[in-house]
C-alpha cells in the first residue's frame, strides 16, 4: 500500500514539474517578445534579436510572436486612415444633436436562381440628449429581397469572436415593410429595422468591431460593423 502511494506520489511530482516548465517556456516567451519590442527596434532588427536566443523552439515563439505584433500595428494603421474617412463622412444636425454615420450596403446570394440576392444597407445613428448630454444610438438596417412573402424579422443575436450568433437576443423595431413589382410567384421587398445600442456597448466594441444576426421567421441576415466604420462614427458622435 505504501509503496504504491509512493509511487503515484512520485508521478504527480512529476507531472507538476512538467507542467512548470511549460508554463515557464509560455512566460519566457512572451517575456523574451515584450523585451525587444521595447528596444524600439525595425521588425528586421526585432527579428535578428530573436535569432539569439537560446533554443530554436523558443525562437520560432517568439519570432511568431513578433511577427503577429507587427501584423497587428499595421492594421491598426490602416484602421485609423479608414477611420478618419468614415468621420468625415458622418452626417451632423444643424444643432448638432443628431448623429447620421455613413451607409454601408452589401449584397449576398441567398439562392440558386438569379433573383435570389439580398441588398443589405445599414448605418449608425444616435441622438443627443441636450439635457445630460447622453447619447442613444442605434443600428439602422434595410434587407432588399425577392419573395414570396415578407420575412418579419423580429429580433437580432449578437455574434461572438467564434463567428456564433446563438445568444444575448434582443429585440428589434420594424420601421417598415413594403413590397412592389409583384407578380404571380412573388414581389420585391424592402424591411427596414433598427436595434437600439448603448454608448458603453459600443464604445468596448470600438477595438475590435462586432457582428450582429438579425432574425427572420425563415431567414437571417448578418451585418458586420468593423472597427474602423465604428472608430470613425465615434470620432463624431460624442
Amino acid at each position: 500500500m505504501m509503496k504504491n502511494f509512493l509511487i503515484t506520489l512520485s508521478i504527480l511530482f512529476i507531472l507538476s514539474g512538467c507542467s512548470s516548465l511549460e508554463l515557464e517556456a509560455v512566460s519566457s516567451s512572451e517575456e523574451e517578445t515584450n523585451r525587444i519590442l521595447a528596444l524600439g527596434l525595425s521588425h528586421e532588427e526585432n527579428l535578428i534579436e530573436a535569432s539569439k536566443l537560446d533554443t530554436p523552439h523558443l525562437v520560432s515563439v517568439v519570432t511568431l510572436q513578433l511577427t503577429n505584433a507587427r501584423d497587428e500595428e499595421i492594421q491598426d494603421k490602416i484602421d485609423l486612415i479608414a477611420s478618419d474617412e468614415f468621420a468625415s463622412m458622418v452626417n451632423i444636425s444643424s444643432d448638432g444633436l443628431k448623429f447620421i454615420g455613413s451607409n454601408v450596403s452589401e449584397s449576398k446570394k441567398t439562392g440558386i436562381l438569379e433573383t435570389d440576392i439580398d441588398i443589405q444597407n445599414f448605418h449608425l445613428e444616435g441622438i443627443k440628449n441636450p439635457n445630460n448630454g447622453l447619447i442613444n444610438h442605434k443600428l439602422v438596417l434595410s434587407v432588399a429581397h425577392n419573395s414570396r412573402n415578407e420575412r418579419q424579422y423580429s429580433s437580432a443575436n449578437l455574434c461572438d469572436e467564434w463567428n456564433r450568433c446563438d445568444s444575448n437576443k434582443q429585440e428589434i423595431n420594424v420601421v417598415s415593410s413594403s413590397a412592389a413589382n409583384c407578380s404571380t410567384s412573388s414581389c420585391d421587398f424592402k424591411e427596414v429595422m433598427e436595434l437600439s445600442l448603448s454608448n458603453d456597448f459600443l464604445r468596448k466594441a470600438s477595438n475590435t468591431g462586432f457582428k450582429m444576426k438579425f432574425n427572420a421567421n425563415r431567414k437571417s441576415n448578418k451585418i458586420n460593423v468593423s472597427k474602423s466604420y465604428l472608430m470613425g462614427y465615434l470620432k463624431i458622435a460624442q
